[in-house]
């Protein structure tokens, strides 16, 4: 039974078994299954290692591991050379791991816009945000700049990418929230308090007329919310999981994803808000 999954600490969140179990299911894919790993950092290198031999064909990598499993992988695609992460492993019969960096083309795939000439400033300094400020520039944007709460972190992920690091959040085009802040926040209790997690306040927002958020949640994270209050466009990482996901799901199956399937299964798909 080919096996999948997705590796990450914590990966209770996650939508991903959702999206692509569904696929399984409505392309007749009998006997495939995708399962979570919940793996902490310690015990990666082992876990991952051993997957092969226990049946899986493949694994998505989640937060905070998708700098680690490009490290380990025997075998790196272009892509996730450059961008320095890897979120997508391939296991062979032979027992070598494949890394690929879905991320990147899944964002810009999920823009709908190509973000040519925009500037733009991404938040965090890991693997989402290596993906991210590759992408951004890979596709033209003119300006791109990282703020991280840990300033040293920020400054060294823009001296790798070309690109330059802020020591508070500025105005820009696109605002891309690469960071875990919002994904266990209760909106009700704390919105202000997420905002202020990300260097930001609700008036500062505005100044984003595209505001994107890898976070995935059941409701607004605090930062969708404060945009979508001040008229901002949107995207949340819905849409970026599932055309990231779509990418994972062809590489492993060299079978087209039922994208339509899997963003139902994932809206239906009931999660701790």
């Amino acid at each position: 039974m080919p096996r999948l999954g997705v590796l990450g600490w914590p990966v209770a969140h996650s939508r991903s078994p959702a999206i692509h179990n569904a696929a399984f299911e409505s392309l007749g894919m009998d006997g495939w299954r995708y399962q979570r790993l919940p793996v902490p950092s310690a015990l990666l290198d082992e876990t991952t290692r051993a997957l092969g031999a226990s049946g899986f064909v493949g694994a998505n990598v989640t937060i905070p591991h998708k700098e680690a499993a490009l490290a380990l992988a025997d075998e790196v695609s272009e892509v996730a050379s450059a961008v320095g992460a890897a979120n997508t492993l391939k296991f062979a019969e032979d027992g070598t791991i494949s890394a690929e960096n879905t991320d990147a083309p899944g964002l810009i795939a999920a823009l709908g816009d190509a973000p040519r000439g925009l500037s733009a400033l991404v938040l965090g300094a890991g693997g989402s945000a290596r993906a991210a400020v590759w992408a951004l520039r890979d596709a033209g944007a003119s300006d791109v700049s990282v703020w991280n709460r840990t300033p040293e972190r920020a400054q060294a992920l823009a001296r790798e990418m070309g690109v330059h690091a802020v020591s508070a959040p500025q105005a820009a085009d696109l605002l891309l929230n690469c960071t875990a802040v919002g994904l266990g926040v209760e909106r009700s209790a704390t919105e202000d308090e997420g905002l202020n997690q990300l260097g930001l306040t609700f008036d500062q927002v505005g100044a984003y007329s595209y505001v994107v958020d890898f976070v995935y949640r059941s409701g607004s994270t605090p930062l969708l919310a404060a945009a979508r209050a001040h008229g901002s466009r949107t995207l949340d990482g819905m849409e970026i999981l599932l055309a990231q996901g779509a990418l994972s799901f062809e590489l492993w199956t060299g079978r087209k994803p039922p994208v339509d399937v899997m963003r139902r299964a994932a809206l239906e798909e009931q999660l701790p808000v």
